[in-house]
């Protein structure tokens, strides 16, 4: 948990004090002398690839981490043979802070009569935490250690993973016999919390004579920083290589990601974690292909769209999509942003000085498989009922969207229903919060466990009532006899001598591997001042399809949280090393923009779902 020998980044942990007080252990830190070996860095991509570049670890060759293919390439390279055009695109996709609102945070305890240890994490996935510090890095038993997730402010992926500070506390408080708790303040966070993107990517794409796809290559350097996080190889594979397909019907498409190691902060899932990687490369290299071509770039994108027919449709690299109907997404926003106008606004504008211009993204996302995640579900003695799940809320509004489900099965108010979450002494299995799975997951395993206990407390209630089962109904917190004026409340169904805690809690899993495809059409509108460069969001009109929809203001909460992450990273976000150093230039809000409410437009959303086909509920994740 602490660099031994090597220090492999500025923010790469050497010791640790634990003291009495805050101002103590600042003291004790600042006597604590270091004897470095100033080494060569490499902090950026290209200069971690180059020959006799300075070795992250001296075991990786070339700092390579690994050569990851995906698709046939003497198929690939058939098809550009024969293309009337091949356009090429390089980009660099940004490194990025994720920046929650509250920093990481955590507690160590020990029990000393029962040599248990509790952590308290700031964390989305508890479960993992558990597993991760137990069996691999403490080798602590499982039944001997307790994680639980109290409320966290925010996390957008950064607090998936585990961290040596949790390990540091827990540790720390077996051997002191004390609680230990450390906050991580906000320029540690730079340097310490995984960043997010960090890739560098050449593009080529094969078309014919009437704008047709006819093949795709990509290459693509990913940074995984000083260190191997917890999810950080599956980003830039699975979750990014596999979506470079999006809306279209691209024949073939062969992807080659190099991953390499550099002296910066590890790089791992930070929201979308992949999939807005490939959306930008795909959507900016479609852009100048319509230029290339002398097409409009919408009708570029008509003519490649998977056509609503097509589905469950196949695509080259691996995924199926279920359902989906790109033409009426993009249809219903180009009529919301005004496009067939834009061109009189455009002119109105450069009469003022200003540079008017209008970008249309059309993407899919590939999210909310995950699991098992487990759901129980109580009825309480004072007739609320209780929810245990695995999954943490780190400001989504589970507490609400789980409430809704139970409170729809089982025709009470949703006050009425608690949650608990993130514990891992009361739900002993839990697939956390990450990927958008929270409902698609998460949410089929409330339903299915409210359904249960639905009936059981029907044939709980027909014994009490002498009548059958079937002749129950639920309904305003009691359960009747159909037809009649018999009926008992849920407090007092609780209180039934028959009613044993079996018969008042269902329990129910739910896992999948197979993913939503949420979708849509993102169009916005900017004007800029030729002089001073100052941009400025006239529109932002979104169209997506996220099936069938649980909350519809938590779901445009998500969004807005979405789109406003994206305009930090295309305006405003940028993550900056020296060079030569590997120092981190933007270390702190001095030098790294973070966006604002004044930065921000009104944004227009709407929704055209079709419903998922992959998990009961028919909900596609929205998360991301």
């Amino acid at each position: 948990v602490l660099a031994v020998g090597k220090v492999r980044f500025v923010g790469d942990a050497v010791a640790v004090v634990v003291a009495e007080t805050k101002g103590q252990a600042r003291d004790a830190a600042e006597t604590i002398t270091v004897d470095y070996d100033v080494l060569p860095a490499v902090a950026h991509l290209e200069a971690a690839i180059a020959p006799g570049a300075p070795l992250v670890h001296d075991e990786v060759a070339g700092n390579l981490c690994y050569d990851w293919h995906i698709g046939d390439p003497a198929v690939n390279a058939a098809a550009f043979k024969v293309a009337h055009k091949v356009v090429e695109f390089d980009l660099v996709n940004n490194r990025l802070v994720p920046n929650a609102m509250e920093p990481r945070a955590a507690i160590g305890d020990f029990d000393r009569t029962t040599d248990e240890y509790t952590l308290y994490t700031t964390s989305q996935n508890p479960h993992v935490i558990r597993l991760l510090m137990g069996a691999f890095v403490l080798h602590l038993p499982e039944h001997k250690l307790r994680v639980v997730a109290p409320d966290v402010g925010g996390g957008f992926g950064s607090k998936i993973f585990h961290y040596a500070e949790e390990a540091i506390v827990t540790w720390a408080a077996g051997k002191v016999h004390r609680p230990v708790k450390w906050t991580c303040e906000r320029t540690e966070s730079f340097m310490t919390d995984a960043h997010g993107r960090d890739h560098v990517s050449k593009a080529k794409l094969a078309l014919d004579s009437d704008g047709k796809f006819l093949a795709l290559h990509v290459q693509t350097l990913a940074n995984m920083g000083a260190y191997l996080s917890t999810f950080a190889t599956s980003v830039p594979t699975y979750l990014y290589a596999t979506l470079l397909a999006g809306v279209y019907t691209t024949p073939t498409i062969y992807a080659e990601v190099k991953a390499l190691f550099t002296n910066t902060v590890p790089v791992d899932a930070y929201r979308g974690a992949g999939r807005p990687e490939a959306t930008f490369l795909l959507e900016r290299l479609v852009d100048v292909a319509a230029r290339e071509m002398g097409i409009d770039k919408v009708e570029i994108r008509r003519r490649n769209f998977i056509p609503v027919d097509a589905f469950p449709y196949q695509t080259p690299i691996a995924l199926q999509y279920d359902s989906g109907d790109y033409q009426t997404t993009l249809d219903q926003a180009l009529i919301g942003s005004g496009y067939a106008e834009f061109e009189t606004r455009r002119a109105e504008a450069k009469a003022r000085g200003k540079l008017r211009g209008i970008g249309i993204s059309t993407y899919v996302e590939a999210c909310g498989a995950n699991g098992p995640e487990t759901a129980h579900v109580t009825l309480d003695r004072d007739g609320g009922v209780t929810v245990l799940i695995g999954s943490q809320s780190t400001g989504q509004g589970h507490q609400t969207s789980y409430a809704q489900l139970v409170a729809e099965r089982l025709d009470l108010p949703p006050e009425r229903v608690r949650v608990l979450q993130g514990d891992t002494d009361k739900i002993p299995t839990g697939a956390g919060t990450g990927g958008s799975s929270s409902i698609p997951v998460g949410g089929v395993s409330v339903d299915r466990a409210s359904k249960t206990l639905a009936e059981q407390l029907k044939e709980l209630a027909a014994d009490a009532l002498e009548a059958s089962s079937g002749d129950m109904e639920i309904a305003n917190g009691a359960i009747k006899v159909v037809g009649t004026d018999k009926s008992i409340s849920f407090a007092d169904l609780a209180a039934h001598p028959k009613a044993t805690p079996e018969k008042l809690t269902a329990s129910k899993d739910f896992s999948t591997d197979l993913p939503t495809f949420p979708n849509g059409t993102h169009i916005a509108e900017i004007e800029i001042d030729a002089d001073t460069g100052a941009t400025e969001i006239i529109t932002y009109v979104v169209v997506d399809d996220f099936g069938a929809t649980l909350n519809p203001l938590l779901l445009a909460g998500q969004v807005h949280g979405g789109l406003v992450q994206g305009i930090g990273q295309a305006l405003l976000e940028d993550t900056v090393y020296d060079v030569s150093s590997g120092q981190l230039l933007s270390a702190s809000f001095m030098d790294y923009a973070m966006p604002r409410a004044a930065g921000s437009p009104s944004f227009v959303f709407e929704t055209r779902n079709t419903p998922c086909k992959n998990n009961p509920l028919g909900v596609k994740g929205a998360g991301e």
